[in-house]
């Protein structure tokens, strides 16, 4: 009965929201997190349910760029769709199955008003995932603001976990954000990766008065690294792989996510006239 009526309220989310997609931000708070990944395998695996997916990437290119370890050539930038040099079915790049990837320089972002973003991508896909890069100060560009939901990847060691608290500490400064999910990758076991996150959610509800909830965890496995050396996802390349198993059920998961107002409701610094175009639709 209750998936029953997560699908009705799901429908009726779409019918409401129309050609509205549904954004979600991935950070980091170290380097090696783990982003870029997750990103690219939670599109993967959001596809294999059904779902037309495109990937946001915020990165300055080069081999650690998501187009990159999917071995796959994109057509342009954000930039050049939003400033209409060329459509967005000519700029992006697409895996073998289905994933859709557009390159989005952080550098490039900043001068782009946030409506433009938004309306640039609105309806070319159900779920857009932005693998999103931080500035100095630990603030989202204006695109990945614009987010419903934002996910911390982090992994389990020490770094990672001091990196994750600084993260979420730097966004609820700089957007007074105060809903954060987690993504822990490379979990050596599921009670493993439940210890992590609960420490992480007690001292972030403490000392910032700011909600953690899980947004899963992905198995520390060797055929990850594997699929990279392949430029390919793990969902694809490896269906059977207990990461695999993790993702499709991080992405299923995530379909019947409630619908928030977007994740950073304070207008950026510089714009404050700033309008979004993404719903404010919350599941009652």
């Amino acid at each position: 009965m209750d998936k029953i009526v997560l699908d009705q309220a799901e429908g009726l989310r779409r019918l409401l929201a129309r050609d509205v997609s549904r954004i979600v931000s991935v950070v980091g708070g170290v380097r090696g997190a783990g982003t870029s990944s997750a990103v690219a395998n939670l599109a993967a695996a959001l596809v294999y349910q059904g779902k037309d997916v495109l990937v946001i990437d915020e990165s300055a290119g080069g081999p650690g760029s998501v187009a990159a370890s999917l071995g796959i050539v994109t057509g342009g930038t954000l930039r050049d769709v939003v400033q209409g040099r060329l459509v967005l079915e000519q700029a992006v790049g697409r895996t073998a199955d289905g994933v859709s990837v557009l390159p989005a320089p952080r550098a490039s972002l900043d001068e782009l008003d946030p409506a433009q973003l938004c309306a640039a991508i609105n309806g070319f896909a159900d779920i857009v995932l932005i693998d999103a890069v931080l500035d100095s100060d630990g603030g989202l560009s204006r695109l990945a603001m614009q987010a419903h939901d934002v996910v911390i990847a982090m992994r389990v060691d020490a770094a990672s976990i001091t990196g994750a608290y600084a993260c979420v500490k730097r966004l609820h400064y700089a957007h007074a954000m105060q809903q954060f999910r987690v993504l822990i990758n490379g979990a050596a076991s599921a009670s493993d990766a439940q210890s992590v996150y609960h420490n992480l959610s007690g001292v972030a509800n403490r000392y910032l008065a700011v909600s953690l909830s899980p947004a899963g965890a992905i198995s520390a496995d060797p055929r990850l690294p594997r699929a990279q050396q392949l430029r390919r996802s793990v969902v694809e390349a490896f269906p059977a792989a207990p990461s695999s198993a993790d993702y499709r059920r991080v992405a299923g998961d995530l379909l019947h996510w409630p619908w928030r107002p977007v994740a950073a409701s304070v207008p950026d610094r510089s714009r404050l006239s700033a309008r979004t175009l993404v719903p404010s639709t919350q599941l009652a």
